[in-house]
């Protein structure tokens, strides 16, 4: 039986379409996935995301432990500092991809996929030492984000100037209704925005005062194709256990300067035999995930992970894992359905470059 977030209640009395995610009853869509889509690149829009994992990791121990976990660097982290890593088996495949939030010295936040959540807690404490402790928060723990050019002024009217000279991926720990939350600027939308962690009753609250001060529900479905414009990854598409992390690509998340679990596959280019890489499609029709990727020949050389009409793009995209010496912008390749062949031609990513997700925050901000 699927789960249901603190938010269900909400997204129901606001006629969402609701589905299966993650072992989550969650919303697909609410006015339409292209309308939330242009929403969140115009305005704001909120998404729920509770249904993912936090667990806090701390002790004397936290900072070596975790550097062996993750990919990314973890003791260069400052306080108030975030960083996006994968964590990865023996053989270099990604057991998952997340975030880590440098709470305090030794105290740290992780951040999970849902439908890896329970593995995710299994792996981490197993891997961990004497003077390190492992907790999970997720039951007490909801998560909104809040996305799009107006989230800044939103996020203003609700607790103030909390936000000014706030960075790419950092964050700050505030009052909301005089209880403590947690706000981040990561983003996975490609536009500018913030992330909200707080108790259950504290983000019902948030989210339907956000709403008020004008942004729109949105739901996985617009989402995905918001985070496939902004060349993101999704873990069960382009990260997964067979497949080797280091061909993703994700160079700022993989540090070449450590040891980590897997890194001797990882790190190696030579055990790297394809390269994820954007692709351009001819037209609307879009290419579905397990797609077979051909050269001029005919030939197979790759396979589509992700796929979709990208509504501010105005035409169908796609990530996929091409050969070696295939990547290069201006490619041109042929995806083969069961329903037919497309002609496409690689491009580089992100496929949205107009996105604010990197711009100074003051610009969004109302002036004081």
């Amino acid at each position: 039986m699927s789960q249901r977030t603190c938010l269900y209640d909400v997204h129901v009395a606001l006629g969402a379409h609701m589905g299966p995610f993650g072992g989550f009853e969650m919303p697909i869509q609410y006015s339409g996935i292209v309308a939330e889509h242009q929403a969140c690149r115009q305005g704001a829009v909120l998404f729920d995301t509770c249904h993912m994992g936090e667990f806090l990791v701390e002790g004397a121990g936290s900072v070596a432990d975790l550097d062996q976990l993750v990919s990314c660097p973890v003791a260069s982290l400052e306080s108030g500092q975030c960083r996006y890593g994968l964590m990865c088996s023996p053989d270099g495949g990604v057991i998952d991809d997340l975030l880590v939030y440098r709470l305090d010295t030794e105290r740290f936040m992780l951040v999970v996929n849902a439908g890896t959540q329970a593995d995710d807690a299994a792996w981490i404490e197993s891997h961990l030492g004497d003077t390190t402790t492992f907790t999970n928060l997720s039951a007490d723990t909801a998560k909104i984000d809040l996305q799009g050019p107006a989230a800044p002024r939103i996020v203003q009217g609700l607790l103030g100037n909390v936000l000014g000279g706030l960075k790419y991926y950092r964050f700050v720990q505030t009052l909301y209704r005089g209880e403590p939350v947690l706000l981040s600027r990561t983003g996975y939308t490609g536009e500018i925005g913030v992330e909200l962690y707080a108790a259950p009753d504290q983000a019902i609250a948030f989210w339907n005062e956000a709403m008020a001060l004008g942004a729109e529900p949105a739901g996985l479905g617009a989402r995905d194709t918001l985070r496939l414009e902004a060349g993101m990854p999704l873990h069960g598409h382009e990260l997964t256990t067979e497949r080797n992390a280091g061909e993703a690509g994700f160079a700022r998340a993989i540090a070449d300067d450590k040891t980590f679990i897997g890194s001797d596959v990882v790190c190696d280019a030579a055990r790297r035999k394809q390269a994820l890489a954007g692709i351009q499609l001819e037209g609307r029709r879009a290419a579905r995930a397990g797609d077979a990727l051909c050269d001029a020949s005919g030939s197979d050389v790759g396979v589509v992970t992700s796929g979709s009409y990208g509504p501010s793009v105005g035409r169908a995209i796609a990530l996929g894992y091409l050969d070696v010496g295939l990547t290069e912008p201006g490619t041109d390749l042929t995806v083969r359905m069961a329903r037919g062949e497309l002609g496409g031609q690689v491009v580089a990513l992100p496929f949205w470059k107009k996105g604010t997700v990197r711009k100074r925050i003051e610009g969004f901000l109302k002036p004081r």
